[in-house]
């Protein structure tokens, strides 16, 4: 869990300004889900209270952006909320009066009223019913002197694709109409309903408040402001009892609630209260948020909040957020339906938010999928039918990389797999701006070859064809890779299928030939000398560089534009997922001694800043290693996952 109060922890006191901006995310099971910061005010164009996959994981729409609250006491009104208006305009200001924040077990905010009160507020989103849960209740001995303590809560909504942001138009409808406790709009006719269910009094008063800033969007080189329409106002008496909105959507606007609203909403507390307890640990707590529905299946979203699910990112991400976690009837749900899209040897590295047919854009997310399967096949619990099924795909798979397929994908002469054609990414280093691909590195990269024989190896349990494709790839890596003059090995060889050819640049992808994968390539002096040069000029606290900052294309910050993030997503920018190989390289070649300590201590304590209880996607390559990219994302979390299982400990703990 991460709380966030006073540096002293004495709750009269407000909590630290430096972590208002920290960011909290509560998923729905369909991609769908709530997020926003500590300090309430939004910071993202994808900060929302309901936001909803209509395709899902796809088809996400913002439908309510956020509230604007405020408890009224004998006329003196104490804002709960905070909003940041164009410039730089932070109004209302809650600050002073915001005591602490806690994410267990879900968002919950405390605020001082007067002398000797405290509101707490909180947030939570039923997982399986896809419904963002409000509440407010008084706490404190002055609370007995309130004649009356009115919470006044202005919902703001938009109805836009959730990477757009929206503006003051005449075609937004305000019209409002009434059901019970039930209060709906329907903004454009082409999104769901938005409905609130409460126990408060709702009073129609349409406006548009204008102007909001987004302060990590503007950061990002990208537009920034937004204005948001409030169809009205919804009125609470604390002094009687708890407040609750229930925000949801429904495919039969008109089916009501079995209960009051505050039962209702007591039910869903209590039933997220159980299934969130059940996984024991943080981690294994914070993994479930990744893991959501799919047609008929189930996929792992490979961060939050931009990302939907990507072929690579998936089957990496599966072996800790679903197979160190005991989860295999999902992993095996997912395994399956990825292999019914193999084409020509290859599965998709993504499918497109907006429909249409995936693309099949990588060389390394189908040998991926082959890890995957033996780590699964290997935990004993699949049956004799799927075991057959996922061999036949890992074959497939193989067949049509040894025939050759998209994009210059084939097997060489030296049974190494080479790939690429000019203006494609297929690696995992794929950043690309317009025509500009940053990292093509095309001909034949380290850590595909790593995976190639490590595919081989794998299918030759229980297909004898391709051992003697392996040991020829094997005899041609040691043969081809090692660098002469350092013992490490060459980024790439036959760099733009010109033979002969090495590309000495220092980067992480020589690791997986150590670690990471189930069968390592090298060992001995070589596989030492890649962890320590990885050590020396690629570790940080918080994972690998992609590049080593002696190299004249080093870049220090990920910052800036989208051309300037891009151009150093891969040269030099931290990446926290390659932690979980370069210990695994580790422990092979030096043992498990203090190693959690050592490497994994920085990964706990940053789960309680920026993206909280969560790893961000990356981070600068230069100290103080400041996080970027996606403060949720799954295989940072999922590979700290695989190592806690790997060296055997209670994930978690911290």
């Amino acid at each position: 869990m991460t709380r966030i109060e006073d540096n002293e922890h004495n709750e009269q006191s407000p909590i630290d300004a430096a972590r208002l901006e920290d960011e909290w995310l509560e998923p729905d099971a369909n991609g769908g889900f709530a997020s926003g910061t500590v300090g309430t005010m939004r910071t993202r164009r994808y900060h929302a209270l309901l936001l909803s996959a209509t395709q899902p994981p796809a088809g996400r729409v913002v439908l309510i952006n956020g509230i604007e609250a405020w408890l009224d006491v004998g006329g003196t009104r104490f804002p709960l909320t905070m909003q940041r208006y164009a410039p730089d305009v932070l109004y209302p200001d809650a600050r002073a009066s915001l005591l602490s924040f806690d994410t267990q077990p879900w968002p919950t905010w405390r605020f001082r009223i007067g002398d000797d009160a405290v509101v707490v507020a909180e947030m939570l989103v039923a997982k399986d019913v896809h419904e963002t849960v409000l509440r407010w209740r008084l706490e404190g001995a002055a609370t007995q002197t309130f004649a009356t303590a009115r919470l006044q809560v202005r919902p703001l909504l938009s109805g836009r694709d959730y990477h757009a942001l929206h503006h003051e138009n005449p075609a937004f409808s305000f019209d409002a109409s009434f059901e019970g406790e039930r209060v709906q709009w329907q903004p454009y006719c082409n999104l769901p309903t938005i409905c609130v269910t409460s126990n408060g009094a709702y009073e129609h008063a349409p406006d548009w408040y204008r102007n909001f800033c987004y302060v990590r969007e503007r950061e990002r080189g990208l537009d920034f402001t937004e204005d948001l329409a409030t169809p009205g106002v919804f009125s609470f008496d604390l002094t009687r009892g708890e407040a609750v909105m229930i925000l949801h959507t429904h495919a039969d606007p008109d089916e009501p609630f079995e209960d009051s609203a505050l039962a209702h909403a007591s039910k869903l507390a209590s039933r997220e209260t159980q299934r969130r307890a059940a996984f024991g640990s943080r981690l294994a707590r914070s993994a479930d948020a990744y893991v959501v529905n799919r047609n008929v299946g189930r996929t792992i979203i490979a961060g939050f909040p931009w990302f939907t699910d990507w072929g690579r990112d998936t089957f990496i991400s599966m072996r800790g957020l679903l197979l160190a976690s005991g989860r295999h009837e999902e992993a095996e749900s997912i395994l399956l339906e990825w292999a019914d899209t193999i084409s020509e040897g290859m599965l998709p590295n993504r499918f497109p938010d907006s429909g249409g047919m995936p693309e099949y854009n990588s060389v390394d997310a189908s040998l991926w999928f082959v890890v995957a399967v033996q780590d699964y096949l290997a935990t004993g619990h699949a049956h004799a039918a799927t075991t057959s099924s996922l061999q036949r795909a890992v074959d497939a798979i193989l067949d049509g990389y040894s025939r050759g397929t998209r994009f210059g994908i084939a097997v060489d002469t030296d049974g190494l797999l080479r790939a690429g054609v000019p203006g494609v990414q297929l690696t995992w280093m794929d950043a690309k701006v317009g025509d500009w691909v940053v990292t093509p590195r095309i001909g034949k990269p380290v850590e595909v070859q790593a995976l190639w024989i490590n595919a081989l190896s794998i299918a030759s349990a229980w297909n004898p064809r391709w051992q003697a494709l392996r040991d020829q790839a094997r005899l041609s890596f040691a043969a081809r890779f090692v660098d002469p003059d350092t013992h490490t090995l060459f980024d790439v060889v036959d760099v733009d299928h010109q033979p002969g050819t090495v590309d000495r640049s220092i980067r992480p992808n020589q690791i997986f030939a150590v670690g990471g994968l189930p069968f390592p390539l090298v060992d001995g002096e070589i596989a030492r000398a890649v962890v320590a040069q990885a050590e020396a000029q690629l570790l940080t606290p918080l994972g690998l560089r992609t590049l080593a900052p002696s190299d004249p294309a080093y870049k220090s910050h990920y910052a800036g534009g989208v051309l300037e993030r891009d151009g150093a997503y891969h040269q030099g920018t931290v990446w926290p997922w390659l932690i979980g190989p370069f210990v695994e390289a580790w422990v092979r070649v030096h043992g498990a001694a203090q190693v959690r300590e050592r490497f994994l201590t920085p990964l706990y304590a940053h789960l309680d800043r920026y993206g909280l209880d969560h790893i961000s996607e990356v981070a600068d390559g230069d100290a103080p290693h400041t996080p970027g990219g996606t403060p949720f994302q799954a295989w940072s979390l999922a590979e700290l996952l695989r190592i806690e299982t790997l060296l055997g400990a209670a994930c978690g703990s911290a």
